[in-house]
């Protein structure tokens, strides 16, 4: 199985609001198992949104196991049509992104979070979150409306940053 190639900025199609997905079938468990493959193959990905790779559905796929900054961590989430039902406090956090390789930025997020979503076997699922999980779950859910990190930095002088590596 290939993997898909990442749409960068300022491509058009990562500012397009994805569709909700209408039904679960074999096309779109295939599409999240090719997603799980991209963030295990790009090292220091902990999430990817369909839209990314120039799908827009609303898909998104997130595994922050093992990341230094987790807390709340609850394994791999691939999610389906996820929607945000309740938010909480606030964090400000360095944020990078694979459609923008070359720069990171502080952007404000609320710090816990509840969602809905459905899961690749179609149960209807809700989880509740905080810390670096739920920062990264906005992240991705703010793809699927076409909004990059990069619209949510307040101020681009001080808070968005060339990186040096990838």
């Amino acid at each position: 199985m290939n993997l898909l190639p990442i749409l960068q900025f300022p491509d058009e199609t990562l500012r397009k609001r994805s569709r909700a997905v209408p039904g679960i079938d074999a096309s779109v468990v295939e599409f999240t198992t090719r997603l799980t493959m991209m963030i295990r193959e790009n090292r220091g990905c902990v999430g990817i949104a369909a839209p990314q790779v120039g799908d827009l559905r609303r898909i998104i796929v997130v595994d922050v196991t093992g990341h230094k900054k987790a807390t709340d961590k609850h394994g791999l989430l691939v999610m389906i049509n996820p929607e945000i039902t309740g938010a909480q406090g606030s964090v400000v956090t360095r944020e990078g992104c694979l459609s923008v390789p070359d720069f990171t930025g502080n952007v404000e997020r609320k710090a816990a979070l509840g969602l809905r979503y459905l899961a690749p076997d179609g149960r209807e699922a809700e989880l509740e979150t905080s810390g670096f999980e739920a920062v990264v779950l906005q992240h991705e859910i703010d793809h699927l409306d076409g909004v990059l990190f990069l619209d949510r930095i307040v101020n681009v002088k001080r808070d968005l940053f060339r990186r040096k590596t990838y």
